[in-house]
Formats: C-alpha cells, structure tokens, sequence
C-alpha cells in the first residue's frame, strides 16, 4: 500500500524526470544543430508559394468560431458515453432483477446477493429482494434518463442559440454593413 510520502516521492521523481528530459533534449540540439542563419531562413514560409504583402493580415473569425464551436459540441457529446455506460447497466439490473425475482430457495439467495452488490456498484442501496433491486434500478434509469435529457435540452438551447445567430453560416449576409464598410472582402471569388 503507497503512503502519502511515497506518493509525494514519485511525483517529485517523475517531475525531475520530465524537466531533466526536456532540459537535456534543448541542450542536445542546441549544440548539435547547424548555425547557418541566412536572410532566405528568415523569410515567410506558406506552403511553397512566394510571399505577397505581409505576414501581419486579418483573419477572418469564422474559421476560429467554427473551430470552437466544433470543440465544444465535441466535448459535450464525449460526455455522453460514461451516462451511456451507466444507464446500460441501470437497465440490464432491472431486466435481471425481474427475471430473479421469479427464483426461489438457494439460487435466489446467490442472485439477490449478486444484484445487490451491482446496485451498490451504482451508487444505490436497497432491500434484500429482488423486487426492492429492480424497483430502485428502475429508479436510477427513470434518473438517468431525466437527467440525459436536461444535458441534451441544454446542449440543443447552445446550439440553437448559435445556428440563429449565424455562426453556423459559411457565407454571412453583409447588407446591413456599416458605411465604408468594404463588402468585396466577404464574397466569394470565382476561380
């Protein structure tokens, strides 16, 4: 069994590790690799082609919004599988808790047992029956689904809130553009 200062001890070693590692990889390569500055080095590179104006330009925000956006939804249905993992097994109780309830002598003993410790494994306690293991499984899956479905509501009020504000739109409309407000930067060029 680890104690606390044992604990304390590997996370100090493997701290020292990881600076050491990277401490020792940048030493490395700095005395390692050529210096051969040139002014061709120092110039702007964009995938082979040459360089027109500045490197310092505007970009649009609608690839960053997207990317966010993307990020978010993304994040938010990750959370999904553990519910997903809980809510399989709520149910798969409460269909073994009734097909146990119908056991009788020894074997019913040896499944209430079982189906105890896997509602204990859930969080929940309940009666030594089957019929008390199925009722409070039956319990956690009406839970589970209620809460999926405030997350759910949740997620769909966010995206909603952004489909209407049109970020989801590629191409946005500029007609009630400010003045001077330069529209030819906006629409799409043909090729």
């Amino acid at each position: 069994m680890a104690t606390p200062t044992s604990i304390a001890a590997y996370l100090v070693l493997f701290a020292t590790a990881a600076v050491l590692f990277v401490f020792v990889n940048l030493t490395l390569g700095r005395l390692l690799r050529p210096k051969n500055p040139s002014v061709e080095k120092g110039e702007i590179y964009e995938c082979g082609e040459t360089v027109i104006g500045s490197s310092f330009v505007q970009f649009d925000i609608r690839f960053y919004v997207v990317a966010l956006l993307f990020i978010v939804f993304d994040v938010e249905v990750a959370f999904f599988f553990p519910w997903a993992v809980v809510f399989g097994k709520a149910t798969h109780l409460v269909s073994t808790a009734d097909a146990a309830a119908t056991a009788e002598g020894p074997a019913a003993e040896v499944w209430n047992a079982a189906l105890v410790q896997q509602l204990n494994e859930l969080g929940m306690s309940a009666g030594a029956t089957a019929a008390d293991v199925a009722a409070a499984a039956q319990t956690l899956t009406w839970g589970l689904f209620a809460d999926i479905l405030v997350f759910f509501a949740v997620l769909m009020v966010g995206f909603a809130y952004v489909w209407s504000r049109g970020d989801l739109n590629w191409v946005r409309t500029t007609v009630n553009a400010a003045p001077g407000y330069d529209q030819s930067a906006t629409t799409p060029r043909a090729a």
